[in-house]
């Protein structure tokens, strides 16, 4: 049983894999079931078994996407010891650090999907707003870290999170539209520079 789960679960992470990479070439409309199936090395009738519906599909594409991006920018961080490091590898990764381009690349080209489906479709829409929701409380936690350990100003933890999450949000997607405004290193400067003004910390040198 133990070793039909494995291989069940080992399954659905290859057909979330085809998902991403034919999603990101061809957009939701032209990505059909059979083009995941073939991606994935199996039949359209059990990606369907797995996932319902290609609505449902994209939904959990994105969100193994985001899972892999949280697991790259945490293994990045993990040896930084103060919390204003932290914050800034994340605003660095999270603006198009080499380190983290391809993945944040595809997870982007997802997200803009989802954000148009959000729209319209309420199951979409509640996965918008899940996924938004740990993306805010990812930031909240490290400011209030930094706050308890004297790095940082009192300020609304929360309020804070939203402000700079939706100028990270705003910032990669100019940068992947290739904006010569929006290149790496003036996208991590304006951002890094608004964490320390509102969080009162010294501006980190440039990575």
């Amino acid at each position: 049983m133990a070793t039909r789960h494995r291989i069940s679960r080992k399954r659905r992470q290859q057909i979330l894999e085809a998902a991403v990479e034919v999603i990101v070439e061809r957009g939701v409309c032209k990505a059909r079931i059979a083009d995941v199936a073939e991606r994935a090395g199996t039949s359209a009738p059990l990606v369907l078994y797995y996932f319902e519906s290609k609505d449902r599909l994209l939904n959990e594409a994105l969100a193994f996407a985001e899972d892999r991006f949280y697991l790259a920018i945490f293994a990045e961080m993990t040896n930084l010891e103060t919390a204003s490091e932290r914050l800034v590898r994340l605003i660095e990764l999270t603006c198009g650090h080499e380190s983290t381009a391809d993945l944040l690349r595809e997870d982007l080209a997802l997200w803009t999907e989802l954000w148009s489906r959000a729209l319209r479709d309420q199951a979409a829409a509640r996965k918008r707003a899940a996924l938004d929701r740990r993306w805010r409380r990812t930031i909240a936690d490290i400011v209030r870290e930094g706050q308890e350990a004297g790095e940082f100003a009192d300020i609304d933890a929360d309020k804070f999170a939203m402000f700079l999450a939706s100028l990270l949000d705003g910032m990669v997607l100019q940068h992947f539209l290739e904006d010569p405004e929006a290149a790496y290193e003036q996208a991590r400067d304006i951002c890094v520079g608004v964490a320390c003004r509102y969080l009162e910390f010294p501006v980190p040198e440039s990575t």
